[in-house]
C-alpha cells in the first residue's frame, strides 16, 4: 500500500502549535506568505491510517470509564521492540506507562538525585532536557559533541569522563538518536560511552524517542542491548508519538530491567496522581505498533531522507559558510549559518528573522546552545519543503 505523504493539511486553528504559534515575539510573516512550520518537532502529514482505524474502532464504544493497561498495548510493544530495534527478553514487566518522556525524565532524576546535584548531559542540548532540569534545580553541566573532518557529530570520552569525576556526578542523559545533531550512534560508541558511565556509577537515561526515524543505511542500536551492565544502569524511554506525530494525544513509556531501579522511578512518577495513560492513547499505540504501522513507517523514512538531502543540498550548494550534518535520524536538520551571516555582514537572528517574516518558520539554535544554528524540520509535504527554499533564496539568504 502507498500511504500518503502529499496532502498539505490545513491545520490552522486545528489545534496545531506548529501553525498556530510563532516562536518569535513580535515576527510575523508579512502579508501573501502562508506559514511553513519548520520549527516545533512535529510532521505535517496525515496520520498513519492504522492509527485512526483503532481510534475509530474504540470510539464504536459508547463509554470512557476507567481502565486499565491491556495485554495487547505491553505486547505491541515487546513484538514491536524485538522486530524493529532486535531486542530480546523484554517482558512486561519491564515497561511502564509515562505521560511523556521529559516527565519520565524528571522521575528519574528526581528519584535518583536532590536539588543541587549536578546532571551530565550532551551539547549541542535539547531545549526540553535544559528547561526540564532548570526547573528541578539540577545544575547542568555540557559535555561537547565535536565534529570530525567529515563532519559527524562525535562524543568526547575524555571530556565525559573528567566532568563527571570532577562534579561527582552520577546521573547522565543521553538522547539515543541525537537531538538536534541527527546523530545516530555505532553500538561501538554506546560501548565506550557505558564503560565511562560504569566507571564512574553513573545512572543513564536514554532517550529513544527518535528511534523509529532512521535513515536508510543506519542502525539504532538500543543503549541497554550493548552490553550486561547497561542493561542494569540504563532507564530507556520510547513512544510512538514522535514516530507517528501523536504529541497531542499524550502517552510514552519506559524500559527498564533493573527491578530495584525500576521500583524507584515507579514510585516517583506516581506521586503525582495523573501520570496516566488516555484509553484513545493506548488504542493508538496498538494500531501504530502494528504491522501496517511498520509498512507506514518505511514509507515516512524514505520521504524524510529525500527531504533531508534536499534541503541539505539546496543550501550548501547555493550559500558558501552555510554547513550541517546530513540527519542519520530525526527529521530536523541543525544548520549552522555563523560563516555566512558574518560573510553578509548580517547575524544569525537577522537572517532568522527573515526567514519568519516570508513564512519559513523555523527555529533559533541558540536554545540548544548554538546561536548560530537553525533548527530545521523536514517533516512535511515535499513540495513544501521546495516552496520553503525557494524563499530562502527569494528573500532571505540575500544581500
Amino acid at each position: 500500500m502507498q500511504y500518503d505523504f502529499d496532502t498539505i493539511l490545513d491545520r490552522r486553528g486545528r489545534d496545531a502549535l506548529a501553525l498556530d504559534m510563532i516562536p518569535y515575539n513580535g515576527v510575523e510573516p508579512k502579508e501573501g506568505f502562508s506559514r511553513i512550520p519548520m520549527w516545533v518537532a512535529d510532521m505535517s502529514f496525515p496520520t498513519a491510517p492504522p492509527v485512526l482505524e483503532a481510534i475509530r474502532a474504540r470510539l464504536d464504544h459508547p463509554n470512557f470509564g476507567y481502565f486499565q493497561l491491556s495485554g495487547a498495548y505491553f505486547d505491541s510493544i515487546i513484538r514491536w521492540q524485538q522486530v524493529r530495534h532486535g531486542v530480546t527478553g523484554l517482558e512486561r514487566q519491564h515497561i511502564g506507562y509515562e505521560n511523556g518522556v521529559l516527565g519520565g525524565v524528571s522521575s528519574v532524576v528526581q528519584a535518583l538525585t536532590c536539588p543541587g546535584e549536578p546532571i551530565l548531559v550532551h551539547s549541542p542540548t535539547y531545549v526540553g532536557f535544559t528547561h526540564t532540569l532548570e526547573r528541578l534545580g539540577r545544575p547542568i553541566i555540557h559535555t561537547p559533541l565535536t565534529q570530525d573532518a567529515e563532519g559527524i557529530w562525535r562524543m568526547d570520552y575524555a571530556d565525559m569522563d573528567r566532568k563527571l569525576k570532577e562534579n561527582d556526578i552520577h546521573v547522565a542523559i543521553l538522547c539515543s538518536p541525537h537531538n538536534p545533531c541527527g546523530r545516530v550512534w555505532e553500538r561501538w560508541e554506546l560501548e565506550q560511552a557505558m564503560e565511562v558511565y560504569a566507571a564512574n556509577d553513573c545512572t543513564v537515561i536514554s532517550d529513544e524517542i527518535w528511534s523509529d526515524l532512521i535513515m536508510p543505511g543506519y542502525t539504532h542500536i538500543p543503549t541497554q542491548s550493548v552490553s550486561r551492565d547497561a542493561r542494569e544502569r540504563t532507564v530507556a524511554f520510547y513512544a510512538p508519538t514522535k514516530t507517528f506525530s501523536l504529541a497531542g494525544l499524550i502517552g510514552s513509556y519506559h524500559i527498564i530491567y533493573n527491578d530495584r531501579l525500576r521500583c524507584r522511578v515507579q514510585r516517583q512518577g506516581n506521586l503525582s496522581g495523573y501520570n496516566d495513560c488516555n484509553v484513545l492513547s493506548m488504542h493508538a499505540l496498538t494500531g501504530a505498533y502494528s504491522d501496517e504501522g511498520m509498512a507506514w513507517v518505511d514509507q515516512l523514512c524514505a520521504v524524510l531522507d529525500r527531504n533531508l538531502r534536499y534541503i541539505r543540498d539546496f543550501l550548501q550548494s547555493r550559500y558558501p559558510g552555510v554547513t550541517m550534518m546530513l540527519p542519520q535520524g530525526t527529521y530536523m536538520l541543525f544548520v549552522n549559518c555563523g560563516a555566512w551571516c558574518c560573510s553578509h555582514s548580517i547575524t544569525p537572528d537577522d537572517l532568522r528573522r527573515r526567514g519568519v517574516e516570508h513564512g519559513v518558520i523555523w527555529q533559533n539554535g541558540a536554545g540548544f546552545g548554538d546561536g548560530d544554528c537553525i533548527r530545521i524540520n523536514a517533516a512535511l509535504p515535499h513540495s513544501l519543503v521546495r516552496e520553503a527554499m525557494d524563499r530562502l533564496e527569494k528573500y532571505v539568504f540575500v544581500g
